[in-house]
């Protein structure tokens, strides 16, 4: 028998949480080579990667290059090669081309040459998952040999249907490691564990469950990896939001292996991780983006301020710049509220007023405007008076501009396309407003492990407890062109992540025309989300990558009466008006 092949007793496994970054190879491989170096001082004899890592995931249609493929298969080459040294093997995720097919794949590398590659069976096709467009399902997977245990390799999306682990258990499988690129959105730890358990049970065997950690476009990747024994204990729990390179120790006991206690970090939950994935996904989406900072303007008003908390918590102040941009409408409060805002957070911070502006765009346009009473259409020019200046910072100095909208407001339509909605990065996106509330006060009693941002109350208890208003004229309230937040959020959440019908919605205790009336504002806002900037994703079902909807669109859920003519089939007013709030 070969040495390599006797069975095994021991294995010490290094689980490498790190981040990746999409397209660069380069950076991707000296990654693994730091952490191989790493697991080396802590006596791993392998070290486990995360889906594609070498790639960085998902990679879309950038997988479809060959140049990019091509890449990726010199790189892979060049680690291999490397662990002729004797130190620790490697297991990468890679995209692999065979016989013109490009296959999502997990390779492991060991005595300097690419020693087995295994193909992702299960192709998510779902949600924010496409990988049908880019890949090819690989054939059912057998184990592979590592000095002495057989391991199975099941990719992701393959250990979530009992098919796959059966076979590699009817094939000899001693040991399932899983790599994964599983996306954060509320609740999903406990959806893997319990998927995890489910397949422990079924197998009896141990399994190892490493996942991808760090911001990717709208996506964010929150690690908590772990190991589950044969009788499903947790023997280790890694963090989540933070980055590891933790060695595990597998023994084989009485014919069975069964990983050694370890480490077991405590996972957020509920509002704290959200709160962390949006602090995450913006980090990682300006630093991989090579900004020098964020620009963003600080009304006074509660979504702005948690952005600024948010902004600070993931670059540290000295990378923020704040703005508060006043017009008449400006409250004396959200002057003064801005201003401690920014004071306690420790950020550049300037006042522009921007009345020259205004009035210099209401005189280029008098001539067409004369004899017409003064409407929206003004209270937008305020709007884009400020997405124009605070575009123009981040023009001249670099950094780049956070749109601070949240998902109440984008979803009706709530917004001044071309203006508050100018941006590059919004880490709100995805939160309804009654969230935003409970994380402004749960920012100031906590904050992450990670975090760069100052302790305490960093968001000023005045914001949170004044009335919203977009201060576009006088005495102006959401309340007054909205329902109240706790009724809207609840029947967009009915609507969006749930698509609920109207009678359902009704019956929940919410009155029929205030629910039509929402979800006709929710309909017709469409085309303003498709020109939205990306955010981050907490939710089921976030805009754009989740929700697909068509902008043309003359459906309403009226029951039988939605095949009869309704003024939804009325010409509208022009996408070019009354963009705060188009009814």
């Amino acid at each position: 028998m070969n040495p390599s092949q006797a069975p095994a007793s021991r294995l010490a496994l290094a689980l490498a949480q790190i981040d990746c970054t999409v397209g660069d190879i380069a950076g991707n491989a000296a990654r693994i080579r730091a952490a191989r170096e790493t697991a080396r001082t802590q006596g791993a004899d392998l070290v486990m990667f995360s889906e594609l890592f070498l790639s960085g995931y998902p990679p879309e249609d950038l997988v479809l290059k060959p140049a990019f493929q091509e890449a990726c298969r010199a790189a892979l080459e060049a680690l291999a090669r490397e662990t002729a040294d004797g130190g620790p093997a490697l297991l990468v995720g890679a995209p692999w081309v065979e016989n013109g097919l490009c296959y999502n794949a997990y390779a492991l590398l060991d005595g300097g040459r690419i020693d087995a590659v295994r193909f992702k069976v299960d192709l998510p096709n779902y949600g924010v998952f496409d990988e049908k467009r880019v890949f090819a399902a690989g054939p059912a997977p057998g184990p592979v040999s590592f000095r002495g245990v057989r391991l199975g390799l099941p990719i992701c999306e393959d250990i979530w249907s009992a098919d796959i682990i059966e076979t590699l258990v009817e094939t000899g499988a001693q040991i399932l490691l899983t790599p994964n690129g599983s996306p954060y959105w509320r609740g999903k730890h406990d959806e893997r564990i319990a998927i995890a358990v489910a397949r422990v049970v079924e197998s009896g065997l141990p399994l190892v469950y490493l996942n991808q950690i760090g911001g990717q476009d709208e996506l964010v990747f929150d690690g908590g990896s772990f190991a589950l024994n044969g009788d499903c204990s947790l023997a280790c729990q890694l963090p989540a939001f933070a980055e590891s390179i933790t060695t595990i120790v597998l023994e084989r006991r009485a014919g069975a292996w069964v990983c050694e206690p370890a480490a077991r970090a405590l996972v957020p939950e509920g509002d704290q991780a959200d709160y962390a994935a949006c602090v995450l996904g913006l980090r990682d989406y300006v630093d991989k983006n090579r900004f020098p900072g964020v620009v963003l303007g600080l009304s006074g008003g509660v979504d702005s301020a948690l952005c600024a908390a948010m902004a600070v918590d993931a670059l540290g102040a000295d990378r923020v710049h704040c703005v508060m941009l006043p017009y008449l409408f400006t409250s004396s409060d959200s002057l003064k509220d801005a201003q401690a805002c920014a004071d306690v957070l420790g950020v550049r911070y300037d006042v522009l007023p921007i009345a020259p502006g205004i009035e210099g765009m209401e005189s280029v346009l008098a001539p067409l405007f004369a004899g017409r009473p003064r409407d929206l259409t003004e209270e937008n020019l305020q709007s884009r008076t400020r997405g124009a200046l605070l575009m123009s910072i981040s023009n001249k100095f670099g950094p780049m501009l956070v749109t601070t909208g949240n998902k109440s407001e984008m979803s009706v339509g709530y917004a001044t396309i071309y203006g508050d909605m100018n941006g590059g990065f919004n880490p709100i996106k995805d939160l309804y407003k009654m969230q935003v509330f409970r994380l402004c006060h749960l920012r100031n009693s906590w904050k992450p492990d990670f975090a760069l941002g100052p302790g305490g109350e960093v968001i000023p208890h005045n914001i949170i407890i004044k009335p919203p208003s977009a201060e576009l004229r006088e005495n102006q309230t959401d309340q007054d062109s909205l329902p109240p937040y706790e009724v809207l959020d609840d029947v967009l959440e009915c609507l969006v992540e749930r698509e609920m019908r109207v009678s359902d919605i009704v019956a929940r205790g919410h009155a029929l025309e205030v629910v039509t009336r929402v979800e006709r504002l929710l309909y017709v806002a469409e085309y303003k989300r498709r020109q939205s900037a990306p955010g981050v994703k907490v939710t089921r079902k976030n805009f754009g990558r989740d929700r697909r909807y068509p902008i043309v669109n003359r459906f309403r859920d009226l029951g039988t009466s939605a095949l009869l003519p309704d003024e939804s089939i009325a010409p509208r007013k022009s996408q070019g008006g009354a963009e705060r709030f188009e009814e």
